[in-house]
């Protein structure tokens, strides 16, 4: 299994576009992927899950991703909240 954590620097928070594009990287891997913020969780895979959480500017999410190719799928999902959040 792979953690890491990742706080929000979007002025934003997640919104629709950075959340979808997210979702679809996640998707692109076998590995589950799961998303939490505070007691909050839910699967990376999917969009409404990861809106519910109301993450915004400055809170720290912790996702764990689990599988036959979670290297490649944790250095993928980093790369993109870097770049969009």
């Amino acid at each position: 299994m792979k953690e890491f954590t990742y706080t929000i620097k979007d002025p934003a928070g997640i919104h629709a576009r950075p959340a979808g594009i997210l979702v679809k990287q996640a998707m692109a891997f076998k590995s589950t992927a799961t998303v939490s913020k505070g007691e909050k969780s839910g699967d990376l895979k999917r969009i409404f899950a990861l809106m519910a959480l109301g993450a915004k500017q400055g809170d720290t999410l912790t996702i764990k991703i689990e599988g036959p190719d979670e290297e490649q799928a944790a250095a993928a999902i980093e790369a993109c909240l870097k770049e969009r959040l």
